[in-house]
C-alpha cells in the first residue's frame, strides 16, 4: 500500500487537503469518487513536495481519450452529487491543467450559463468531442439523465482507449525490433560486404551465385542510392495522391479487410468499435436511425464500414428491421446479423449487441495474445536468417581462397 497527498473539492465547493492509503493512484481516485469528492490532484506522498497541482488533466495542448474520459467522469460525479452544471463545468475548467481542455470547457460553460442546452455547446467543438460525444449528451439531457449518460461517455472512451492500446503494445516491440534488424541489415549491406568486395577483386576470384549477387545488390545500394531514394519517394508521393481520392481510399479500405492474417483482425477491430457503440447510444435512448446516422459519421476514416450503414440507415427509414437491413449489405458476418434478429424478436437488442461486442473485444484479445507469442520469433528467425545468408555469401569465397592456398 502507497500513501497518496490529495486535495479535493465537496458539493458545497469546499477545498480540503488529506492522505489516504491506496495500492495505486487510481485505487485511490476511486476511493475519493466513492465518497461524493471532486479529485482536483492527487500525487504519491513522496512527489508531493515541491510538485505541481492538479496532477490528474497532463499538460500540454494535446487532449488525450483518457483525459476526456476523466473529465465526463467527473462532471457525472458532480452532477450526481448536486452540483450545478455550469457550476461543474467552471470548475473542469479552472482546475484542468491541459491549457486546451481548460479552454475548450471555458467556452462551453459560458454557452450553457447563457441559456444553452450542453451537447449544442458540445457541437461547436467538433474536434474535441465527436457525434456520439454529442449524441449521447442530447439523450442524457432530454430524458434527464444526463450524470448517467456521461458516465457511459467515459466508459465508452476508457473501452475504446483500453483496445487501443493494447493494439498499441502489441506492435511496439516488433517494430522496434524490426527497425533495428533493418538497421543491422543495412549496415552489413553498407559497409562490410564492400570490403570483402574488394578483398575478392584484388584475388581476381569467380564468386558463387550467392555471393556475387549480395556484392551486386550492396553496389547498387551504395553507388545509386539516391536514385534509390528518389525511386521510393516518388512512389510513397504516388501512393498518397491516389489514396487522398474516394476510389484509392475504398480500394485501401477493401484491401485491409482481405489481408491475410491482419484482416480478419481489422474486421474484427471495426466490428467491435461499431457494436459498442451502438449499444451504447441505444441504452442511452438514442433512436435507431439517429443511432446509424451518428455511426455513419465516426466510421468516416473506413468507406467499406460507412457505405453500408448509409445502406443501412436507408433500409431502415423505408421500414426494414435492422437484422434484415444489415444483412442486405453482404459485409456483416452472419453471427452479427442472426444476433441482431434474435435481440429485435426478444426486445432486448441492445444487450445482444452488447454481448456481441464482448465477443469481438475476446477475438481482438485472442489474436493480440497469439501475435505477441509468434511475432517474436518469426523476426528473431527471419532476420537471423537474412544475415546468416550474408554471413555464408561472404565466407563462401574465403573457404575457397584457403582450400586453393591449402592446395598450394
Amino acid at each position: 500500500m502507497a500513501k497518496f497527498v490529495y486535495t479535493v473539492q465537496d458539493t458545497q465547493g469546499n477545498a480540503s487537503t488529506g492522505m489516504l492509503e491506496a495500492s495505486d493512484e487510481d485505487q485511490a481516485v476511486i476511493a475519493l469518487q466513492n465518497k461524493g469528492l471532486f479529485v482536483l490532484s492527487i500525487q504519491p506522498e513522496s512527489e508531493s513536495k515541491g510538485a505541481p497541482v492538479f496532477r490528474k488533466f497532463k499538460s500540454g495542448g494535446r487532449i488525450s481519450g483518457q483525459e476526456l474520459a476523466f473529465f465526463s467522469e467527473q462532471v457525472s460525479t458532480l452532477l450526481a452529487g448536486g452540483v450545478p452544471l455550469v457550476r461543474s463545468l467552471s470548475l473542469l475548467s479552472d482546475y484542468g491543467t491541459n491549457r486546451a481542455l481548460a479552454a475548450v470547457v471555458g467556452d462551453i460553460a459560458k454557452e450553457v450559463a447563457a441559456g444553452g442546452a450542453l451537447y449544442k455547446a458540445l457541437e461547436k467543438h467538433p474536434q474535441t468531442f465527436d457525434s456520439i460525444w454529442v449524441s449521447l449528451v442530447q439523450a442524457g439531457e432530454m430524458g434527464g439523465q444526463l450524470p448517467g449518460a456521461l458516465r457511459q461517455v467515459s466508459q465508452y472512451i476508457q473501452s475504446k482507449e483500453t483496445i487501443r492500446n493494447k493494439i498499441i503494445t502489441a506492435v511496439a516491440y516488433p517494430v522496434v525490433l524490426f527497425t533495428m534488424s533493418i538497421g543491422v541489415l543495412a549496415y552489413f549491406i553498407i559497409y562490410i560486404v564492400p570490403v570483402f568486395a574488394s578483398i575478392f577483386r584484388d584475388f581476381n576470384m569467380k564468386l558463387p551465385i550467392l555471393t556475387q549477387t549480395i556484392v551486386d545488390f550492396s553496389y547498387i545500394v551504395t553507388h545509386y542510392y539516391v536514385a534509390i531514394i528518389v525511386v521510393i519517394t516518388g512512389a510513397i508521393l504516388a501512393i498518397r495522391s491516389y489514396l487522398a481520392t474516394e476510389v484509392g481510399r475504398l480500394t485501401w479500405h477493401q484491401t485491409q479487410l482481405k489481408l491475410p492474417l491482419f484482416g480478419e483482425f481489422i474486421r474484427n477491430v471495426l466490428l467491435e468499435r461499431l457494436l459498442t457503440t451502438m449499444s451504447t447510444l441505444i441504452k442511452s435512448g438514442v433512436s435507431i436511425l439517429n443511432t446509424i446516422s451518428v455511426l455513419e459519421g465516426a466510421f468516416a476514416n473506413n468507406l467499406v464500414i460507412q457505405k453500408a450503414l448509409k445502406s443501412v440507415k436507408n433500409d431502415v427509414a423505408s421500414g426494414k428491421s435492422i437484422s434484415a437491413s444489415f444483412k442486405n449489405t453482404g459485409i456483416f458476418p452472419g453471427l452479427v446479423t442472426e444476433m441482431m434478429w434474435m435481440g429485435e424478436e426478444s426486445g432486448k437488442l441492445p444487450d445482444i449487441i452488447n454481448t456481441l461486442s464482448s465477443y469481438y473485444i475476446e477475438q481482438i484479445n485472442q489474436f493480440i495474445a497469439r501475435f505477441s507469442a509468434l511475432i517474436d520469433p518469426v523476426l528473431v528467425v527471419g532476420i537471423g536468417g537474412i544475415i546468416g545468408v550474408i554471413v555464408i555469401s561472404i565466407f563462401l569465397p574465403i573457404f575457397q581462397l584457403s582450400q586453393i592456398s591449402t592446395k598450394g
